[in-house]
């Protein structure tokens, strides 16, 4: 079932952290997965969350494909002297949530495997705030996303196969800037399990 795109005012939030102009709340939400989006322009996306699809170049070698090119795309306002480039991979059926920052902004490229990709708009005054989205992304949809600081993010392998997950930050690792809430949070209380439809 999807949420709509409008702002809603939760009956219920969970305060978490105030930093600068960033108040950050736990909305409660009935438990499900949110918006499946779709489509990279999908209206469903919470605010400042960017997707954009990426080529890949297969051949009979295996196949080529651009993370990145400095000042274009998604991480085009990424400072080139601040912005780091990291990976994870990980096996089937790990799950990795949730984490949000307070200042920085993640670009994920996940270049091979199928990621259950998991946001949920914790910043009070958006207005998307409290609503969560779902992504499939990965070799079979490769797409890039754009997190801004303050929505929770994390993933779910899906599949038989290990993930590899290239992304990039605007800002070199700060554990001062990263809050982590429960995969299982009663107020995120976001569905992991299959959906059986």
């Amino acid at each position: 079932m999807s949420q709509p795109s409008m702002s809603r005012s939760p009956a219920v939030t969970r305060p978490l952290i105030s930093s600068g102009d960033l108040d950050l709340a736990i909305a409660e939400s009935p438990k499900g997965i949110g918006s499946v989006i779709g489509s990279p322009d999908s209206k469903d996306l919470i605010a400042g969350v960017r997707v954009q699809p990426f080529s890949v170049y297969p051949d009979d070698r295996g196949y080529f494909l651009e993370v990145q090119r400095i000042g274009n795309g998604l991480a085009a306002t990424f400072p080139p002297e601040t912005t780091q480039i990291s990976a994870a991979l990980s096996y089937p059926g790990t799950m990795k949530a949730f984490h949000f920052h307070l200042f920085q902004h993640d670009c994920w490229t996940p270049v091979k495997g199928l990621l259950q990709v998991v946001l949920a708009d914790l910043r009070l005054g958006s207005p998307t705030h409290g609503l969560r989205n779902t992504l499939y992304v990965g070799a079979l949809r490769p797409w890039q996303v754009l997190i801004p600081p303050g929505v929770a993010h994390g993933y779910k392998v899906i599949g038989r196969e290990e993930a590899l997950l290239v992304y990039l930050t605007d800002r070199f690792y700060n554990p001062k800037d990263e809050g982590r809430i429960p995969y299982n949070d009663p107020g995120i209380n976001y569905d992991w399990k299959t959906q059986y439809k």
